[in-house]
């Protein structure tokens, strides 16, 4: 890339984290174009559509997540390993808003540009899911792409609740004990008995004499 060509690219990421976290994720292109001082069209040949761009602004927090995983994947403890990693993958997601929205529109669409951030963040999962689950915490019917839907629609949850700031901690807890094996079994979430069935109380007719 030519150096004149580089520097349009740096000041339209540049532009666009300021729009996007203003804004969110449906921020205006050309106010992102103007911004930056450049054309629509400069624009477009540097980010062919949205979400390529979306995809190079969320590439460092993308790399934040992976360089998190390889470290998490030394962890004493394999299931509080994947939980910390989901809550920051929730974080991280909740930064531009709309953003939680467009990758869960792509999990399953290896065409789209923000693919280059998905592909790697479900590889990244699936290593520490799959740990939990050899350690004998997480049930073996959970899938990865289940797991980072579920963070994803988290933070849109939080997007929409802005004056709960536990809303997205109190969701993901409630989806993680999803996750758990059966009763007397380690798991992911805190345990939590079930309470035990009420003792059946005798009915008022019950030993009546006629």
């Amino acid at each position: 890339m030519r150096a004149d060509a580089r520097r349009n690219y740096e000041r339209l990421l540049t532009e666009a984290r300021t729009a996007f976290a203003e804004h969110g994720a449906d921020a205006s292109l050309e106010d992102v174009a103007r911004r930056a001082g450049v054309g629509i069209g400069t624009l477009y040949r540097h980010f062919p559509h949205r979400d390529a761009l979306l995809s190079a602004v969320f590439e460092d927090a993308v790399n934040d997540l992976l360089a998190r995983a390889r470290e998490l994947q030394q962890a004493p403890e394999p299931c509080t390993a994947l939980v910390t990693w989901l809550r920051e993958m929730v974080e991280h997601a909740s930064e531009y808003r709309g953003l939680s929205r467009s990758l869960m529109s792509v999990t399953n669409d290896d065409t789209s540009a923000l693919a280059r951030c998905s592909d790697p963040i479900r590889e990244a999962g699936t290593e520490l899911l799959t740990r939990a689950q050899r350690a004998g915490k997480v049930r073996e019917d959970v899938a990865i792409g289940d797991l980072l839907q579920l963070t994803h629609a988290i933070a849109l949850a939080a997007e929409a609740t802005p004056g709960d700031a536990d809303l997205a901690d109190r969701l993901l807890m409630l989806t993680l004990r999803g996750l758990k094996l059966p009763r007397g079994a380690g798991n992911c979430a805190t345990n939590h008995d079930e309470p035990a069935p009420a003792t059946q109380q005798p009915s008022p007719t019950t030993n009546r004499r006629p």
